[in-house]
């Protein structure tokens, strides 16, 4: 729950980092982090990223006009999934319902 909180609470804080950069020219610098595929990752969202054995948390930001990646907790979020139970009752194809 604390991590859901947290992850919530620094969405809330990245909402200003969506904003494209705007030149001197008025030009719109389209600005983005890129994943370890090359796929486009937009600035303010989280992915998980695995670096020399390591996997953590990291959010595309801006770092002196450059976007870079910040690690902000270690490990990855992830969900569980319970395979079901061997004693629940299998249904076949051509089982008929008895009434």
């Amino acid at each position: 729950m604390r991590k859901l909180i947290l992850f919530l609470w620094l969405s809330a804080l990245a909402l200003p980092a969506f904003a494209d950069v705007t030149a001197p020219n008025g030009r719109t610098i389209d600005c983005f982090c890129t994943d370890k595929s090359g796929s486009r990752i937009e600035l303010g969202e989280f992915i998980c990223l695995q670096v020399d054995g390591r996997m953590f948390m990291a959010q595309c930001q801006m770092s002196l006009n450059v976007p870079m990646w910040r690690e902000i907790s270690p490990g990855c979020l992830s969900s569980q999934l319970e395979l079901p139970t061997n004693d629940l009752p299998h249904s076949s194809p051509n089982a008929s319902i008895i009434q």
